[in-house]
């Protein structure tokens, strides 16, 4: 790779400004000032600006987030702290979530920057199963778990949803699983059979479980074996 394309990648300016600041003398490689913008950079290079290491990226990233309530996942939010204050991680800014949870929402994100990898857990054409452990205002109905096998019509919504697998652990508080990712979906259902989410935390996508050693806002890189996972059904 180009000097003066990483140097614009990690400082996020323009390969204009990087130039100049190739230029300025402001970069080190090895140790050595390297003032052109062309020099190619080798992965084994140490690389420095302004006496602070820009640490080169070795292939995709992957990583589990125990988001907590108050944060949201975009990359970038005016009014809200996004899930990459979380992340000590060099050009944090180019990982995202893989499957979004809303700002009021806990549990398990995956975060990369690896686009394929996260488009097979979002697309809907993969049906990558999550699980979320919901509380409920109201004792859940005898009959909502029926419902849900089914499929619900959800307000402004030409399709029912796909069926989905409701476990109830106390009158208010159950688990559910579900195959598509519709915009505030658990929610909406809940809604449609006449109950209000109270709290909402997602505990698994397809195969990956969130670490129950990781406290909110804490994450850790996947292991090779969930990376793998993503895209084959689960077992």
């Amino acid at each position: 790779m180009r000097l003066d394309k990483f140097i614009a990648q990690q400082l996020s300016v323009s390969r204009a400004i990087a130039g100049r600041e190739i230029r300025a003398s402001r970069v080190t490689v090895d140790g050595d000032i390297v003032r052109d913008a062309a020099f190619k950079l080798q992965p084994e290079h140490e690389v420095e600006y302004e006496g602070n290491t820009l640490v080169q990226q070795n292939g995709p990233r992957y990583f589990m987030l125990h988001k907590p309530e108050g944060y949201v996942c975009s990359t970038d939010d005016p009014d809200h702290p996004t899930v990459l204050y979380f992340l000590d991680e060099p050009v944090a800014h180019k990982l995202h979530a893989a499957g979004r949870l809303d700002i009021d929402t806990t549990g398990l994100v995956l975060m990369t920057d690896d686009g394929q990898w996260s488009h097979r857990i979002t697309s809907p054409r993969h049906h990558c199963e999550k699980t979320y452990l919901v509380t409920l205002e109201s004792p859940v109905s005898e009959e909502t778990a029926a419902q849900f096998a089914h499929g619900i019509q959800l307000h402004n919504e030409k399709d029912l949803t796909k069926p989905a697998v409701l476990e109830v652990i106390t009158p208010t508080q159950v688990r559910l699983t579900i195959s598509e990712g519709r915009y505030h979906q658990v929610k909406r259902m809940f809604a449609a059979v006449g109950n209000h989410v109270v709290a909402l935390h997602r505990e698994r996508i397809g195969a990956i479980v969130l670490d129950e050693d990781l406290a909110p806002g804490e994450y850790r890189p996947l292991t090779a074996d969930e990376i793998a996972s993503v895209g084959m059904p689960f077992r």
